[in-house]
């Protein structure tokens, strides 16, 4: 297929990449043009310096930028991803944003003949450079149908949601899982070392039962090791979480715990951690 992929972040620069190894005509697009042309070196694609041009004639359209200011941007901008795409096109979002850009841009690309998906993802930097993504979808059947099998490059599951904002709904339910689990797992990880106990043999043991979580397994002993350079960042995952807040409000669905988490992601961001990974919640108790 002819495929475009636009934003070349640290998720979208391997999932391009995934895409062109399988043997797709991929021409990626990048707000910063240096970035675009060091990837079409790496891995032999083209670049156009506007997401309109990226996209002419393409068959699919895929991207992952960073909220919803910048979807609408790329997307719909006067040198948007829709100003140059061809009628009965697919455009897939894998950006994490409101599901209410989301039903913005699918009812936007009914008028112009173009079937959207809001497609967000789960797995990290590791997951995209692994192609090991688990991909949730909101949109119509017969484009997911299309979009199924290109996107399966990168994810290791790809699932319909439902109808438009079904993904980004997905994925907030994702972020406020991860929010509890982290926190919890930094409660007990603290609590082992403070109690006299080996932390990496009590991961061990406890891994193998009801506690077991991707967070542990992955997280667990660099949590320990006081690393948190592992990915996702929480400026990223505050972003996520007031999104889901935003949700709340409108569901009526109450979220105290995440709301607790996220200020002590606050806490850890005016410590300097910005940038740290989620997994950071752990230097409050390490470091009171």
């Amino acid at each position: 297929m002819k495929l475009a992929f636009l934003g070349l972040g640290v998720m979208g620069y391997p999932m391009a990449g995934h895409l062109k190894k399988s043997g797709h005509d991929v021409t990626v697009y990048n707000r910063t043009t240096a970035k675009a042309k060091a990837w079409a070196s790496e891995y032999g694609g083209s670049f156009r310096e506007t997401a309109a041009e990226a996209a002419r004639d393409c068959d699919i359209v895929l991207m992952c930028v960073g909220n919803d200011n910048d979807v609408r941007e790329v997307a719909t901008g006067a040198q948007g991803a829709f100003a140059g795409m061809k009628k009965g096109a697919i455009f897939a979002d894998h950006t994490t944003a409101s599901a209410e850009i989301a039903r913005e841009l699918h009812k936007i690309g009914v008028g112009k003949g173009i079937a959207v998906l809001d497609a967000p993802v789960s797995g990290g930097q590791a997951g995209a450079q692994n192609g090991k993504l688990t991909i949730m979808v909101g949109g119509d059947p017969a484009p997911f149908k299309i979009a199924e099998p290109v996107m399966a490059h990168y994810g290791r599951a790809v699932t319909l949601m439902g109808p438009s904002g079904s993904g980004q709904l997905t994925k907030m339910v994702n972020q406020i899982c991860i929010a509890g689990l982290v926190q919890a797992l930094s409660e007990g990880l603290n609590f082992a070392v403070r109690a006299g106990l080996d932390g990496k043999r009590v991961i061990d043991v406890i891994s193998k039962g009801a506690a077991q979580s991707w967070q542990m397994e992955n997280r667990g002993t660099t949590m320990l090791e006081g690393k948190f350079d592992f990915g996702f960042a929480i400026d990223w995952m505050r972003k996520d979480l007031s999104i889901c807040f935003a949700e709340a409000r409108r569901n009526g669905a109450s979220l105290p715990v995440s709301a607790l988490v996220d200020q002590f992601y606050a806490r850890v961001q005016e410590r300097g951690g910005r940038r740290w990974d989620t997994s950071a919640l752990i230097h409050l108790l390490q470091k009171p």
